[in-house]
């Protein structure tokens, strides 16, 4: 079987790889436009910043290696340009010499990844714009910061790849800023989380600018001012990451659907409508595993799954299926990590489901162990079913674990009750002993059984406690012009409160103000709220009058 591969990178040399192991004798070729055949994508940001210190560390294979390994034969600066599916061949333009070859197949692959989209804006034509998609794009980048010396950079992108990025700028000593014009950073997650982050950015020195749009670039003849919509900003350097387009214009006129973002459109097998045809990683759709339908996730993790599966497929005759992605991710910023898979609530809402939500404030080990810290959970289900939805965590320590948790969960379609009482990995190193899934989980099915009556960080934003007291029932008192009440001396009628009064709960986390609550229902106050995550995500200011 001759199975002819469009693009290297993740998707294309996996498949590549795992199709010679599976059957050595197929005659596998790949066709990449770059010189390189296999780098580190996700690795481009931390080169920036030295982390990564050698720029061989980010290639993975050469293409002279990669064919040793496999036996797979590779052919470098080949740009595909056409695909005629009658004749079965590629035609293939060489990047060095400009001449074409036709290729023929069996089985066609296109891998061919995803491009970064550069906007058509004045001045973007000038020195020091750099993106971040290639090797030859992160060495550009780190040497421009020493040779100009950068001072000061503007970041275009608030998803993963910018944000890593101004982490990494900003460890190098340039003061960066990051705009981005969607109302928060973070696509995918919800407001209030994707504000706590921004506001922990800001105390890290990094600026957040959101709904803030690129309008261009001014300098002489290089970046001196990034033009928003907000005002102008000073910059040495811009980084432009606003996001990346499916390379698949070379398919115009070969008949293979496309989706409407361009992406091309393929089955659970990521089969396109020519059997004989498949497209994997950033190029393709995939499918959402909780809803089944279409969706974009051009992540490298995904890339190397679907490219095993298609491999196996074609070295054994099989049709699995590729079950799809969560939009599972995780990324390190200063002094946290943040994570999420499947939905938010927003999304949940979008999808047609019926969602509750709880945010929580939890120990991510035992806290009197050295460097114990905290997680920000928001934990999402659907109220009607109890189906368990997706998760979104922020903190310095282990995040990726929490996320891990829950994509088996939703791999397995659980719901709530079937996550209660797992037995999770104790040890005071690294955890707590009731586990903080666990913690998160618990507090969300309080809140669905009334026994937790609260309102949320974005509820509160909101105005849904404008009518409400503010009670401080912390350790010890916090908020200036509230009352504050301590939980441990509730032994009935509370002075001050009537039983009836609209009272807000605040503490430091979330967990005392429901211990008060509990206590207080008990002695018949019927009207209580607690504010989820407590002053640790929100900012609670009091009123004269000892309103919010």
């Amino acid at each position: 079987m001759k199975v002819l591969i469009i693009g290297g990178v993740a998707a294309g040399t996996k498949v590549a790889a795992k199709l010679k192991r599976e059957d050595r004798s197929c005659e596998v070729t790949i066709l990449t436009s770059g010189r390189d055949i296999s780098y580190a994508g996700c690795g481009l940001p931390y080169y920036v910043g030295e982390v990564i210190k050698d720029k061989s560390a980010l290639i993975v294979n050469t293409p002279e290696s990669f064919s040793r390994l496999t036996g797979a034969e590779v052919l470098t600066e080949t740009e595909a340009v056409a695909v005629d599916r009658e004749a079965k061949v590629v035609k293939a333009r060489s990047l060095q010499d400009g001449q074409e070859k036709e290729f023929s197949y069996d089985k066609l692959v296109i891998a061919t990844g995803a491009s970064p989209i550069r906007p058509n804006l004045p001045g973007m034509d000038l020195k020091n714009i750099f993106y971040m998609r290639t090797p030859e794009d992160a060495y550009a980048l780190r040497d421009a910061i020493k040779e100009i010396p950068a001072k000061r950079a503007v970041i275009v992108g608030g998803g993963f790849i910018g944000l890593e990025v101004a982490e990494n700028l900003a460890a190098q000593g340039v003061r960066v800023s990051v705009i981005d014009m969607a109302e928060h950073t973070l696509p995918g997650f919800d407001p209030e989380i994707a504000e706590y982050v921004e506001n922990r950015l800001a105390d890290a020195g990094i600026m957040v600018f959101p709904g803030t749009k690129l309008e261009g670039v001014e300098g002489d003849g290089k970046v001196e001012k990034v033009l928003t919509s907000r005002r102008a900003m000073k910059a040495d350097l811009a980084v432009i990451s606003v996001g990346i387009r499916p390379n698949t214009a070379f398919l115009e006129g070969s008949g293979i659907a496309l989706n409407p973002n361009r992406t091309v459109a393929v089955n659970r097998q990521m089969q396109t409508n020519d059997p004989d045809i498949y497209a994997v990683g950033d190029c393709a759709g995939v499918t959402n595993r909780i809803t089944g339908k279409t969706v974009w996730s051009p992540m490298g993790s995904s890339a190397n799954i679907e490219g095993r599966r298609i491999a196996v497929n074609l070295a054994k005759g099989e049709e699995r299926p590729y079950p799809g992605v969560l939009g599972t991710g995780v990324c390190k910023l200063p002094g946290m990590n943040v994570g999420r898979t499947g939905f938010s609530e927003m999304q949940a809402k979008e999808a047609g489901f019926h969602p509750v939500s709880a945010v929580c404030v939890v120990d991510d080990k035992a806290h009197y162990y050295p460097g114990a810290s905290s997680f920000v959970i928001k934990m999402t289900a659907d109220s009607e079913t109890g189906k368990f939805l997706g998760i979104q965590v922020v903190g310095p320590g282990a995040v990726d674990k929490i996320v891990d948790i829950a994509v088996t969960a939703l791999t397995l379609h659980a719901d709530l009750s079937q996550l209660e009482d797992m037995d999770l990995a104790y040890a005071p190193p690294f955890s707590t002993a009731i586990h903080p899934f666990s913690q998160a989980l618990n507090i969300l099915e309080n809140k669905m059984a009334g026994e937790l009556e609260s309102f949320g960080p974005q509820e509160y934003l909101d105005g849904a406690a404008d009518e409400y007291r503010v009670i401080d029932c912390g350790i010890t008192p916090a908020i200036e012009g509230a009352q504050y009440l301590d939980v441990t001396e509730i032994q009935g009628e509370v002075p001050g409160i009537d039983r009836d009064e609209k009272v807000l709960l605040v503490c430091t986390k979330g967990k005392r103000a429901y211990l008060t609550q509990n206590r207080l229902k008990y002695y018949g106050y019927t009207n209580t709220k607690v504010l989820e995550g407590g002053l640790s995500v929100n900012d609670v200011e009091v009123s004269e009058n000892n309103n919010i």
